[in-house]
């Protein structure tokens, strides 16, 4: 397969600057995203939050509101949001924006708003790559099977259903999981679970390429950090575990194959340091992206535009 540098720059050539720039360039930048994956603009005057708003509009139209989320996210205006809450010293691991759910966003913007002291990158992988690094048993077995996550929502633990679905109406959370295929059981405690079987190779609507589109591993217990993963373990059964993915069928995926697709994503990916009003498009279908530890003030904004039906 052809390998393509991540990200893909787009620098300020000292002439108009911001958005004017950047509208004048869309083409260039929309066909370097899917191609590459990711396109980094850098060195045009964004004008903070709003300016970056209006990158996204310039570039994929009005941005998505986060739904069914996964991770905490705190709202900075609109449909602009912050980089995942996680506490500083956590890695967040690569994934694909949202492949757990029925439609996802195809493209995430990120603005740099303040770099951190050190780390903090975004990693990128390209899917594309991934796909071809995974054992061809391994992927038989996947496609063959799919790959289901299950979410145990409970009263007085992790994010509540509430949050995650925008509601408390439980007619609402039921007819929005049977609307996108998703299984809803309501616990005794009050609380939910839902599982869906999702696909895990899909095909880039552009160029029609195969793509390792999935949350498998990002979702399964073991790539928890090890104190968090062994803590989790001991309160909850596997299957009572806030998340947790496994075979469509609903078999367990075993730990040594969650660590080779695991070393698929890392051989895969490739980083950049952030500075003050960079702007990162990914193409969510063929790059997946994560975040470093890092330390100092890092705020990061992060959008997302362009549902995939």
């Amino acid at each position: 397969m052809t390998e393509y540098s991540l990200p893909f720059v787009v620098e300020s050539d000292g002439g108009p600057s911001g958005l004017s720039h950047i509208e004048a360039d869309r083409e260039r930048i929309r066909k370097a995203l899917h191609t590459h994956g990711a396109v980094l603009l850098r060195g045009f005057a964004i004008g903070g939050v709003d300016g970056f708003d209006a990158v996204v509009r310039a570039l994929s139209g009005a941005p998505l509101t986060y739904s069914e989320r996964s991770s905490p996210r705190s709202t900075i205006k609109g449909q602009v949001y912050t980089s995942t809450d996680y506490p500083p010293d956590e890695e967040i691991f690569l994934h694909n924006e949202n492949s757990y759910q029925a439609v996802w966003p195809r493209t995430l913007y990120f603005y740099c708003i303040e770099p951190p002291t050190s780390q903090g990158a975004t990693p990128l992988a390209d899917v594309r790559r991934v796909l071809s690094l995974v054992h061809p048993a391994v992927r038989e077995e996947f496609q063959a099977r799919g790959w289901l996550v299950q979410r145990n929502f409970y009263p007085d633990f992790g994010v509540a259903w509430q949050h995650v679905f925008g509601t408390e109406d439980r007619t609402e959370v039921q007819a929005y999981c049977e609307d996108r295929g998703i299984q809803w059981e309501w616990l005794p405690d009050g609380g939910l679970r839902t599982r869906a079987v999702r696909q895990a190779v899909h095909y880039h609507p552009v160029s029609g390429e195969p793509v390792w589109f999935n949350h498998a591993t990002f979702f399964h217990v073991t790539t928890q950090a090890p104190d968090v993963r062994d803590g989790l373990r001991n309160l909850f059964a596997d299957e009572e575990l806030p998340t947790n993915s496994y075979y469509g069928d609903g078999g367990v995926i075993e730990d040594d194959v969650v660590a080779h697709l695991r070393a698929c994503y890392r051989l895969a990916s490739t980083r950049f340091d952030y500075q003050r009003d960079d702007v990162v498009l990914v193409d969510n279908m063929l790059v997946a992206h994560g975040r470093e530890p890092f330390t100092g003030p890092r705020k990061i904004a992060v959008a997302m535009a362009e549902p995939s039906v």
